[in-house]
């Protein structure tokens, strides 16, 4: 591929979704669960989706990931339209996922068609950057719920993908926990650059991260709102411009939460 070629792939968002709808199909029923979504997503850029639970979240993810095929409208991934999974995508999931019979070490290079010596030299790579340094000969159970979960973002990052899926990657931990890992993934975006998409609960935890966090309402899933947060890194959760946004983003939820239930 030629300079001008790679120039024109990675001019543009990095995703795009273009009038996206999905129903379900199932004893004799129709089920709409997203109707017309759209939005895109910079390269680099960390975007959070909120909404009523199960307004439909995990799919509109599952349908980035390749997971789910069968939808209408568009989305594209560097101009290619995601119809399978790939390892331009990589998913982090609630739980870790790590085999409890591996070390960590085994856990984060699973798969990797790289020789041992330098399998060593990229695992300890990715440690250091998720704060892991030392712990490659451990086993998940050595190891607490915030370390495990680094432990699996180090493996999806060490498989390079374009673009980082987190489906409530904080909502197992305790709250003490989950503050702490939240800075450790501010940090981690910060450090690589990678450009992320996550779902969550937590309203103050998508204004913590994101440069925009998209707010969903359901029956059918569609957009609401959303919102661009002006905020530099690393950010103060404390100051009055970081409590105006959470509080729009909680004003928005509400609607979202009133329009779901009344109908």
């Amino acid at each position: 591929m030629g300079k001008e070629e790679k120039e024109i792939k990675n001019s543009g968002p990095l995703l795009e979704i273009r009038g996206v709808s999905k129903t379900f199909h199932g004893k004799g029923k129709e089920v709409k669960a997203i109707n017309e979504v759209s939005f895109s997503v910079e390269r680099g850029e960390f975007v959070s989706i909120i909404g009523p639970s199960g307004c439909g979240k995990t799919t509109l993810l599952r349908l980035i990931a390749g997971l789910e095929r069968d939808y209408e409208g568009d989305i594209t991934l560097n101009g290619v339209r995601v119809e399978k999974p790939g390892l331009d995508r990589g998913v982090i999931f609630q739980e870790h996922r790590l085999l409890p019979w591996l070390t960590i070490e085994e856990n984060v290079s699973l798969g990797l068609s790289v020789d041992r010596k330098q399998t060593h030299g990229l695992v300890n790579q990715y440690l250091r950057k998720v704060d892991l340094e030392g712990f490659g000969n451990a086993y998940p159970r050595q190891l607490s719920g915030g370390m495990a979960q680094r432990a699996s973002i180090a493996r999806a990052l060490l498989r390079k993908p374009e673009i980082l899926l987190l489906d409530e990657p904080l909502g197992a931990l305790d709250a003490m926990t989950r503050y702490s890992m939240q800075e450790e993934l501010e940090k981690i975006w910060m450090n690589n650059g990678n450009t992320m998409i996550m779902i969550t609960h937590d309203i103050e935890e998508a204004v913590f991260l994101s440069d925009r966090v998209v707010v969903l309402e359901a029956r059918p899933c569609r957009v609401k709102e959303i919102f661009n947060i002006a905020l530099k890194h690393p950010r103060d959760r404390s100051s009055r411009q970081f409590d105006e946004y959470r509080t729009n983003v909680v004003s928005a939820f509400r609607s979202s939460m009133v329009d779901y239930y009344s109908i």
